[in-house]
Parts: C-alpha cells; sequence; structure tokens
C-alpha cells in the first residue's frame, strides 16, 4: 500500500520480460528499462552479504535510470557516482544493498523516487560517500535498515537523508546515522505498519574510521541529527 501522496506512483509492478546480466551495465545519461527484470548471473549471481560485490548497473554522475525491475539474485544492485536518479525502480529481493551512493563531492544528491524494495537482509540504501539521498514515494518491505550511513568506512563522510511519503512494512529502522559525523535524517509523511509500534524511526551512533563495530546513542528524535514530529510518522496496525 503506498503511502498518503504517493498515488501518482506506481504500485508493485509486473515485468515485461527479464534479462540475465553477466556484466555491470554502466549508464550515462538516461536508461530506460522500459519494466524489464534484470537478474544477476554468472560473476553478478550472488544474492549474499558479502561485501565489495558489483553491481548490476553502475550510473555515472547526472545520470537517471528510470522502469527497471532488479530481480534475484541482484548482487549489489546498482551503483551511482555521483548525482543521480532512479526513478520507477523496484528491488524484488535485495542482495548486498539496493543502492549504493558512490562519489566524492559533499553536493551530490541521488534522489530514488517512485519505487520500491523487499526482503533485505540488512540495508537497502547505502550512502557509502558523502551528500544526501532523496527518498521519495517509496516502498519498502521486509527490512532490517531502509538507509544506513556507513557505520565503519576507511573514510569517513558527512551523510545527510530525507524520506518523504515512504511506506514501510516489517522492518528494523528507517534510517541509522553518526552524529559525529554531523550526519541528518529528516522525515515527512511516513507511514508505518507495525500493530506493535516496534520499528525504530532514526538510530544515532558515533561512527569511527577503524573498522569496530560502532557504538549506538541514542534512537528517536533529537531536533538536531534526527528531524521529525510525531505527526510526520502514521502508525497502522
Amino acid at each position: 500500500m503506498p503511502a498518503a501522496g504517493a498515488s501518482a506512483c506506481a504500485t508493485w509492478p509486473q515485468a515485461t520480460s527479464s534479462q540475465n546480466v553477466a556484466a555491470t551495465i554502466a549508464v550515462s545519461g538516461m536508461y530506460d528499462g522500459m519494466m524489464k527484470r534484470y537478474v544477476g548471473s554468472g560473476a553478478l549471481g550472488s544474492s549474499g552479504q558479502d561485501e565489495g560485490q558489483d553491481p548490476l548497473f553502475n550510473l555515472a554522475s547526472g545520470s537517471t535510470l528510470k522502469n527497471v525491475i532488479i530481480g534475484s539474485p541482484a548482487a549489489d544492485g546498482i551503483h551511482c557516482d555521483g548525482t543521480c536518479t532512479l526513478e520507477n525502480v523496484w528491488w524484488e529481493d535485495v542482495g548486498e544493498d539496493a543502492a549504493t551512493l558512490k562519489g566524492s563531492n559533499a553536493s551530490q544528491v541521488m534522489t530514488i523516487t517512485c519505487g520500491g524494495a523487499r526482503h533485505a537482509e540488512d540495508k537497502v540504501l547505502d550512502p557509502h560517500r558523502p551528500g544526501t539521498m532523496r527518498i521519495e514515494h517509496f516502498q519498502v518491505e521486509d527490512f532490517g535498515k531502509l538507509y544506513r550511513s556507513c557505520g565503519n568506512c576507511s573514510t569517513q563522510n558527512e551523510r545527510h537523508v530525507e524520506m518523504s511519503d515512504v511506506t514501510a512494512t516489517s522492518g528494523g529502522v528507517l534510517a541509522g546515522i553518526n552524529t559525529n559525523y554531523n550526519d541528518t535524517a529528516k522525515f515527512t509523511n511516513i507511514t508505518i505498519h507495525d500493530a506493535a509500534m516496534k520499528t525504530e524511526i532514526c538510530d544515532r551512533f558515533t561512527g569511527n574510521n577503524s573498522g569496530a563495530e560502532p557504538t549506538k546513542t541514542g534512537t528517536g528524535m533529537d531536533a538536531t541529527h534526527c528531524l521529525y514530529a510525531a505527526s510526520d510518522i502514521h502508525w497502522v496496525p
């Protein structure tokens, strides 16, 4: 069920056809998948959580990927080397991650709009480098974390996420951020299907660049890093 305000976006789509992807597809400019399902094969035929996997798609800065269904196995999904847009992109069974922001510019923005993801053992969206992720009109089901700012990368950055018109079902946490690197997470019009109200909105951590497990320091709104009001979150049994 899409969040309020997401009526202009499609619900879970049916694939028009399927294509095996044995080598990463490089995108520069616009790529319209015409609602085809892309499935990893060969070296990309993994759906595990091993770090360092290659993606099915790699987007150059300034690119747009639209009307794509990522099937299973999905390897490391989609990488973006800077500012990019994912429009009407759907992950049926998330592999290592659904989408990762690479790049190096602090002003880069990755926009994920009118799509959805299911079955993420850990992260859905991985802001590996600096910049902002904008997640809007998005549906996520059966997931560990919708967004997690890297807690122990060897190179750390300030990262930001803005979520608007997001519907979450059967998940752990919407966003995890590192307060010591000045990360922020902003939430507007979030619908959570969770009768027990156990889904966390925003977890705060002290990140590091040593590879150690980051320390969790708190959860919930704090007016500095986790930015939302109670009225921004709609709980549905």
